[in-house]
């Protein structure tokens, strides 16, 4: 299976961290997120990995080019400056082409997360991966479910309706990439398409009854989206018990592979 990352945006709010180097190569436990994302990928079976640049692209081509055990390539998205993510999904609607996982760039995650998506996925076209909380902040991407059903996603929902929120990854099936890939065309030809969010086209498309939702509650995740998310991180991947480490190759040349660390069993 195919994953796409959302990696094009700079982070201006972990600014001046981010002033040259994009968010995605931030290195959190001294790994950068894109290595730790692609090797979660990897362990759980993902053979293929397209991350859609913009902001420091170069940086991330660099990056990717020392994988190995996974195909990773890289997808420039000229108008990063210009659009928000549905812009940057739009960009790489031509690698839709069969079932895939969407992942946003600034979302850290252990692997049983991913695993346990994958397992829940074959009910709806799309399937969502959510968590619950005690209370919610404006700048969550809050949900209104109804058992395994996503009727609404946004960060404005009526608070009596929101019952999680999502973790930024899904996973589309065949059928669930051609909606979305449709709807999101369709959504770009409006006057305000750039400055969405791709998931006001999951908020569009849960409400006729083709988006599930997959909790992942219990597992471990985090966002990084500010330095406060940044130190947490620190703490979070070091309880991970696989994790991205360099291997040489030639005298040259290092790779990145992955570990796993002692008493870990396969899923």
């Amino acid at each position: 299976m195919k994953a796409i990352i959302l990696s094009a945006g700079q982070g201006s709010r972990l600014m001046p961290l981010t002033e040259v180097t994009p968010k995605c190569c931030l290195q959190p436990g001294g790994v950068s997120i894109l290595e730790w994302q692609i090797t979660q990928l990897a362990v759980s079976g993902i053979d293929e990995v397209v991350v859609v640049t913009g902001f420091g692209h170069e940086f991330v081509e660099e990056l990717v080019d020392e994988f190995k055990n996974i195909k990773v390539r890289t997808l420039y998205n000229p108008f990063f400056r210009l659009s928000d993510n549905m812009g940057t999904c739009w960009v790489a609607r031509h690698e839709m082409d069969g079932p895939f996982v969407l992942i946003n760039g600034d979302t850290l995650f252990e692997a049983a997360v991913l695993q346990h998506l994958l397992t829940d996925a074959d009910h709806y076209p799309i399937t969502l991966a959510t968590d619950q909380k005690v209370s919610y902040d404006s700048d969550d991407m809050k949900i209104w479910s109804e058992r395994d059903r996503l009727c609404r996603v946004g960060k404005t929902l009526d608070m009596s309706h929101v019952n999680g929120e999502s973790i930024g990854m899904m996973v589309f099936s065949r059928a669930g990439a051609e909606i979305f890939v449709s709807k999101i065309e369709g959504l770009m030809k409006q006057g305000d398409g750039l400055n969405r969010w791709y998931l006001s086209a999951i908020d569009e498309l849960a409400q006729s009854g083709v988006v599930g939702i997959s909790s992942i509650h219990g597992l471990s995740w985090c966002e990084v989206d500010d330095p406060v998310d940044l130190a947490h991180a620190e703490q979070v991947v070091k309880t991970w018990p696989i994790r991205p480490v360099r291997e040489r190759v030639s005298e040259e040349t290092e790779a990145t592979t992955y570990q796993r660390l002692p008493g870990y069993r396969e899923k």
